[in-house]
């Protein structure tokens, strides 16, 4: 076996020499180009590996729908998203959108509605924070209103 200088070692990317100089050299096979580096090269980036592309896809998803949209070699994702949003989307903003102020308030005039149901204990009917209290809404339920403030 030949000598190699160590300034050649530091300088050269064939790690054939590491196999021969450094006994802990562990062979490591990247799984794009298929060539063989040690630990600190293995990666895409550390020897600008040529194949990369093959392994480095990112499947870009649908900011309205989340649904992952293929995209093709040579195809822009960002024009292959804008049209899935225009055609295929399944998204619904009235889905995502839900009314959260549902409860009506059954005072005549009032307009407001509330997020929980507000029932009168005596007439059983439902009505707003501001109208809640049998004197507020004018309670049919029994013969007189009863007050429950000590």
């Amino acid at each position: 076996l030949m000598a190699l200088p160590l300034e050649l070692l530091a300088l050269s990317h064939k790690n054939v020499f590491f196999f021969i100089l450094l006994p802990d050299f562990l062979p490591l096979k990247c799984n794009a180009c298929g060539e063989v580096f040690c630990k600190d090269h293995i990666r895409y980036e550390d020897h600008k590996c040529s194949s990369a592309y093959k392994k480095n896809v990112q499947v870009p998803v649908c900011p309205l729908c989340n649904t992952p949209i293929p995209v093709q070699k040579g195809e822009i994702p960002d024009i292959v998203v804008g049209a899935h949003i225009d055609k295929d989307c399944k998204y619904n903003p009235a889905q995502q959108k839900q009314k959260i102020f549902t409860n009506k308030c059954l005072k005549p005039g009032c307009k407001r509605k509330e997020m929980m149901k507000v029932v009168c204990e005596q007439c059983g009917g439902s009505f707003c924070i501001k109208h809640r209290h049998p004197l507020d809404h004018d309670c049919k339920g029994s013969s007189r209103p009863i007050s429950k403030a000590g």
